[in-house]
């Protein structure tokens, strides 16, 4: 009898020293991952499906790469899929696709915000497929051409995003595969788009700009599953929830149901004029509130059209956060044109006056796809050839007055400085406690705290990957891509939305 088994994997990325990035614990599942899995049928026209998924950032062995060749029963066809890669991750995604397909596996295939907003077709028409469109749009069709024996070379060319998303409920990792993370955690997307235009963000380019969300009952039961499964919190990894059209009712549901549990939510810094949308989610369950608050200067906000952002709001936002019991987690970007070495140290200061019960550090980083990289990249401002760098620690273009070397000391600076400052204050909850002496710790080894998980782990490095590469693309590095334009159907779609509205 014929079986497909589909193999899930979220590739890590080659850090600096060469190494594939890896973790003996992981903050969080990959919400892509377990989110595709969920999409998968256990039968498609009477073949049973096998799905496996493979979290390369916290695997502390080599074994699942035997995932990635032929199954042994000769009736069962293999696809491997690599999901959810950004640019940062692209030549790991490239690499463990050339693996699968030197191994003798037929079908392969790769998607998420790289392939989804930068243009392919260098690797296209080469026994590796690539999904240009969001999973709810293709990925049946994709599981039927697996099963029918050939994948065709690109998919979803012509419409990127769902006007609708499916009612499909998510179901959690296995005991087994939350046993990799410091707690069982569960990232669930009940909402996507955003209704924005800011010019450095690639979430419009990935979800659109059409505010889209999946029923409330199927989110409702998601947490049942997870709950029922001992997952102990939830991530709602949609950006600015807080424009999520039936978040209240959700909330208000959890309530109702008794599914609150602790669980994060990102919002936009027009949260500060919701006050009762605040409380609700205290009374709901949230525990921490992701703010991208960037900058504190309007000028740089607005050159980068994020008009949304009142800065004289974000003391706002701290203090209905603490009213409600929910940390606050203010966000921030080092390294636009207009800074400077004193007006980042500044920047430090105006957060440390704030005292947020959490701040994160990133360094503008041009993220291929968006309208930022493509301005930056038509005017030659772009030094950094290895899109590997690309992950917003590293600074990947010519500043007008700051070096590499400076930015990455300021980044960890602003780090160090302030949880250091954190901890001399005291008063912090334990989890928090624990949070600044993580953060500051991995600072001051040169480790970004953000970038996923705990105890770094040095298994196979890029060496052992770039003959395959150079056989099956012909490449050492891959260039520096240009973006994907949208169909005339997708520009439809944003078109009609009047984004300066939610200003």
């Amino acid at each position: 009898m014929t079986t497909l088994k589909v193999v899930l994997v979220k590739p890590s990325k080659y850090a600096v020293d060469g190494y594939v990035e890896r973790f003996k614990s992981g903050f969080m599942p990959n919400a892509t991952l377990y989110h595709i899995a969920s999409l998968t049928p256990k039968y498609l026209n009477s073949v049973q499906i096998i799905t496996h998924t493979v979290d390369e950032y916290v695997r502390d062995d080599l074994e699942y790469l035997d995932l990635l060749t032929p199954d042994k029963n000769p009736n069962c066809i293999t696809l491997v899929a690599l999901v959810g890669v950004q640019s940062h991750q692209f030549h790991r995604a490239l690499d463990l696709a050339a693996l699968a397909r030197n191994n003798g596996i037929e079908h392969c295939i790769i998607g998420g915000p790289h392939p989804m907003t930068c243009d392919t077709s260098q690797f296209q028409n080469n026994g590796i497929s690539f999904a240009l469109a969001e999973a709810e749009v293709i990925w049946n069709e994709i599981l039927e051409d697996a099963l029918a024996g050939e994948l065709k070379s690109v998919y979803g060319l012509e419409k990127r995003w769902a006007t609708k998303l499916d009612s499909h409920v998510v179901e959690p990792p296995s005991k087994e595969e939350l046993e990799h993370y410091v707690v069982p955690l569960l990232g669930l997307y009940p909402v996507r788009g955003c209704p924005y235009n800011c010019d450095y963000c690639s979430v419009i380019k990935i979800s659109g700009q059409q505010v889209r969300n999946a029923p409330v009952e199927c989110t409702l039961e998601s947490l049942r599953r997870a709950k029922k499964a001992g997952i102990e919190v939830i991530f709602f990894v949609s950006d600015n929830f807080n424009k999520y059209p039936e978040a209240k009712l959700l909330l208000e549901e959890m309530i109702n149901y008794k599914l609150t549990m602790p669980f994060t939510c990102q919002c936009d810094a027009q949260i500060a004029r919701q006050p009762e949308f605040v409380e609700l989610l205290g009374r709901a369950g949230c525990r921490e509130m992701f703010v991208g608050v960037e900058s504190f200067n309007k000028e740089t906000l607005r050159q980068v059209s994020k008009f949304h952002n009142q800065p004289d709001s974000y003391q706002e936002i701290i203090r209905l956060c603490r009213e409600a019991g929910i940390d606050s987690h203010l966000s921030n970007i080092i390294g636009f044109p207009t800074d400077t070495t004193e007006s980042i140290k500044e920047q430090l200061s105006a957060i440390q006056f704030l005292n947020p019960d959490v701040s994160s550090f990133y360094t503008l980083t041009p993220i291929p796809g968006t309208e930022q990289y493509n301005e930056y990249k038509s005017r030659g401002l772009l030094v950094e050839k290895n899109i590997d760098r690309y992950d917003t620690t590293n600074l990947t273009w010519k500043h007008p007055t700051i070096s590499s070397q400076e930015m990455e000391k300021l980044l960890y600076r602003c780090y160090i400085d302030f949880y250091t400052a954190k901890l001399k204050a005291g008063n912090l909850s334990d989890i928090n406690k624990k949070t600044a002496l993580a953060f500051r710790h991995y600072a001051k080894q040169g480790i970004h705290p953000m970038s996923g998980g705990m105890g770094k782990l040095h298994l196979d490095h890029v060496d052992n990957y770039i003959g395959l590469r150079k056989k099956h693309f012909d490449i050492e590095l891959a260039p520096l891509p240009s973006n994907l334009e949208l169909s005339e159907s997708d520009k439809l779609i944003n078109n009609k939305l009047d984004w300066k509205t939610h200003a």
